[in-house]
């Protein structure tokens, strides 16, 4: 199963791929684990990635492409993967089709998450994430199981430049200019499935796997 998950910031995407990707038994890939990884680190992409994600803008086309096309080629996505937060944009997209047609292995569907702008704003505002992994949790939707602490590595919460109130209409706006259209792009293509992304998170990993086969 190869898959890719679309929607706007706090759509769930993250939380949904990661459940999906247990029931295949195939990797769930976050190019924002990638970036932060590499944030962390201090490398010279990281930091320049930085600099755009504490802006609320997107990642340049050319650093996103490449960190991916060296990640499909890995010996674990032989069997599927599941992209989350890739692509982003039109040109993003025509790379990933053409790396896929070289390597014959086609997407199966594109998973388009709905969630209105108010409740984004809302989920948003709850949302935090682990300063050491980069693991995120919302206090109202995935709480942590120790307020202020992530479950996987214990590490110290914290909520993100990007994650602020003033942050979040310009992180919509950059969606819906640069992002939105690839639902137009997936729809003419015969592999867009958009879910209703509001509910518990069973409701809506249920709807899911019910679209998708799984």
């Amino acid at each position: 199963m190869r898959l890719i998950f679309l929607g706007p910031p706090a759509a769930g995407k993250g939380t949904q791929a990661r459940r999906l990707a247990v029931v295949y038994g195939i990797p769930h890939i976050s190019t924002g684990d990638i970036l932060r990884a590499a944030i962390n680190e201090r490398t010279y992409l990281g930091q320049k990635a930085k600099g755009y994600m504490d802006q609320g803008a997107l990642v340049p086309d050319d650093v996103m492409i490449g960190i991916v096309v060296e990640r499909l080629r890995q010996h674990d996505c032989e069997g599927g993967f599941i992209l989350d937060g890739f692509p982003r944009t039109i040109p993003q997209a025509e790379a990933l089709s053409k790396l896929l047609e070289s390597i014959n292995t086609p997407l199966n569907y594109v998973v388009n998450m709905a969630v209105s702008v108010e409740e984004i704003v809302r989920r948003l505002s709850g949302r935090l994430t682990c300063q050491n992994c980069g693991r995120m949790f919302n206090l109202m939707l995935d709480p942590p199981r120790t307020l202020g602490r992530c479950d996987c590595c214990g590490g110290p919460l914290f909520q993100r430049v990007d994650d602020r109130i003033d942050t979040v209409h310009e992180r919509l706006e950059v969606y819906r200019q640069s992002t939105q259209p690839l639902i137009e792009y997936y729809a003419a293509r015969g592999l867009l499935i958009t879910i209703d992304g509001t509910g518990t998170i069973e409701a809506i990993a249920k709807r899911i796997g019910e679209a998708v086969g799984g």
